[in-house]
């Protein structure tokens, strides 16, 4: 009895299959309204997929235009941070003096043209020659360094002794106590020099500021040169002090050429001897 209940449902759930699909399929075929309901229907996924690709197309199309402007960004905030460099290393050298004399020393604003960085002779070529009052052994300064001294002149360009240069040394002092030393490149760092032959009594910290002596007859004195760090004993007699230049050697733009109006007098005191 049980298994003649399990036909008659299998054959009813067959029959009502049949008579579904017959049914779909007479809708489908037969009659306006149903027709256009079929249609409807289809239009409405055929608008949905439509949709979604016109969306996706747009974030395509928006992402590529957010990274071009992204890089347009990125390339106009380097630009104006190169431009900021110029107008700051500018104005930082129009502040030590403008053309003219002062304190004895006589300065001349100049653009630097050509600039060596990696042997161990740098050069610098500045744009300002005899014909604008330019001498051999004068300084070239920034209010943030000694960069070197004139050694050849032309009309219109001077050449100068970078002091990155093995050749070249100043002579500086210890801000501190006035302790002062002949300081030259360390030969490796870019903004590395080393200060010698500072007393080993003499009292000093890391980080304390270094500046130009006015003990020689080139450069005026008290000119910022950088801030001291490691030290060592040499000959258990004296002090050599590792120095950190406050001047950026591959960034320089603009110096300041300095020329002592007392030079002649100076050397020519000393020759009397």
């Amino acid at each position: 009895m049980r298994k003649s209940n399990i036909i008659y449902h299998l054959i009813n759930a067959a029959i009502f299959i049949i008579l579904e699909v017959a049914a779909l399929n007479m809708l489908r075929n037969n009659g306006t309204f149903q027709k256009n309901w079929f249609a409807r229907g289809g239009h409405a996924v055929m608008g949905t997929v439509w949709g979604g690709t016109q969306n996706l197309r747009q974030y395509f199309s928006l992402r590529s235009q957010n990274s071009a402007l992204a890089q347009e960004n990125f390339e106009l905030r380097e630009r104006i941070l190169e431009l900021e460099m110029i107008v700051s290393d500018k104005a930082r050298t129009d502040r030590i003096v403008s053309d003219g004399i002062a304190g004895g020393y006589r300065y001349i604003p100049a653009d630097i043209v050509k600039i060596s960085n990696n042997t161990q002779h740098n050069y610098i070529i500045l744009g300002k020659g005899f014909k604008d009052g330019v001498t051999e052994g004068s300084g070239v300064v920034t209010n943030r360094g000694a960069i070197g001294v004139i050694d050849a002149v032309s009309e219109n360009f001077s050449y100068a002794r970078s002091f990155k240069n093995h050749e070249m040394n100043i002579s500086a002092r210890l801000g501190r106590t006035g302790a002062s030393g002949p300081m030259c490149w360390d030969g490796i760092h870019s903004d590395g020099a080393i200060l010698k032959e500072i007393p080993h009594h003499v009292e000093f910290e890391k980080g304390d500021t270094v500046y130009t002596s006015g003990f020689s007859s080139i450069f005026p004195p008290d000119i910022p040169l950088g801030t001291t760090g490691e030290s060592r004993i040499v000959n258990g007699a004296t002090y050599e002090i590792d120095i950190k230049l406050f001047e950026d050697f591959g960034a320089l733009r603009y110096v300041t050429i300095v020329e002592n109006m007392s030079t002649d007098e100076l050397k020519d005191l000393e020759d009397m001897r």
